[in-house]
């Protein structure tokens, strides 16, 4: 049986339509197109403009095809399909997207916040499938999480299940989510940037000599990319840097694995790309913190989707629609 699907991807700078097909249990992502986000009208406009664009280039229908998914970032109530004001698309206030599109496309559409649809990718077409439990762990500039349990997506009561970020871990430490030695800011590009820079800063006050941030004035050049390149390099105080954000890592998902009982964590970008780097001292942790019974059913593994997880995502929320 095959499916026709759409996915709309909105994000603070770009918005992304896409046009898959779903064949038994495979997505194949068949065609998709870029907009620039801009003021709300102007974007909500150019989105339908390109998605209907996209339909009449593949003779597709309202009728042919199945449902639309939106992806956006949060908050936003999934139940009534409203974006709520993300804080990365300003004058996104309590916009009716769903009932907008709907209306537009006549085509059954659905909402999602950025974790929980990659979840929804992971558990359906990437590294969770088969799965009745697991989560999905974004590990970039922030940190969140979608969740699966007993085979469907648990948004909460109000889509605020899997903020998995603002969970402390440390009384101080770097800063994530508002919130100093939290769980995204450890595990999170923006937290692992602010490692760096700590470390660093000690070692040029003691007249030490860092690679990759020769002076106090190159602190603003530091990320978690030139810290992986650097510590991939050898670079000690690197190392140090994923050895400290690995750590935390490894406990912060000792306490999702007590508390929801996983079989398979699937984490995202940062982790993915740095997986040899971070998996020892990840696993160590979770042996030493997590119960018994609880990690030996686990699995902790990178993302199966790379870096096109955000269209699958989108198309995801569309075939979960229908599922």
């Amino acid at each position: 049986m095959k499916d026709n699907l759409l996915g709309i991807d909105i994000g603070g700078t770009k918005c992304a339509i896409v046009y898959g097909k779903r064949i038994g249990s495979d997505l194949q992502i068949v065609d998709k197109t870029k907009i620039e986000t801009t003021t709300v009208e102007e974007t909500i406009r150019n989105i339908m403009s390109e998605a209907k664009r996209m339909m009449a280039r593949f003779n597709l229908t309202a009728q042919t095809v199945r449902a639309v998914g939106i992806s956006c970032g949060g908050p936003l109530d999934s139940k009534s399909g409203t974006v709520m004001s993300p804080p990365n698309l300003p004058g996104w206030d309590n916009i009716p997207i769903v009932k907008i599109i709907e209306e537009e496309l006549g085509v059954r559409a659905g909402l999602q916040n950025d974790a929980n649809a990659c979840a929804l990718a992971e558990w359906k077409f990437g590294a969770g499938r088969g799965t009745q439990n697991m989560i999905f762990l974004t590990c970039g500039t922030g940190l969140g999480a979608g969740i699966i349990l007993n085979g469907s997506l648990y948004s909460g009561t109000n889509d605020n299940a899997g903020e998995v970020g603002h969970i402390r871990l440390t009384d101080d430490g770097p800063i994530g989510y508002g919130k100093e030695g939290s769980f995204e800011g450890y595990a999170s590009g923006g937290g692992i940037a602010q490692l760096a820079r700590s470390l660093a800063t000690e070692e040029i006050k003691k007249g030490g000599h860092v690679s990759w941030c020769p002076s106090l004035d190159d602190m603003e050049n530091v990320n978690a990319k030139l810290i992986a390149e650097a510590a991939g390099a050898g670079d000690k105080l690197a190392l140090k840097v994923y050895e400290t954000s690995a750590t935390y890592l490894g406990k912060g998902l000792a306490m999702l694995i007590d508390i929801l009982n996983p079989e398979l964590i699937a984490i995202g970008s940062i982790y993915a790309r740095n997986k040899d780097m971070m998996e020892p001292y990840v696993l160590d942790q979770i042996s030493k913190e997590a119960l018994e019974g609880a990690r030996d059913v686990c699995k902790i593994v990178p993302a199966a989707l790379g870096e096109n997880i955000g269209d699958y995502a989108a198309l995801s929320i569309a075939a979960n629609l229908i599922d």
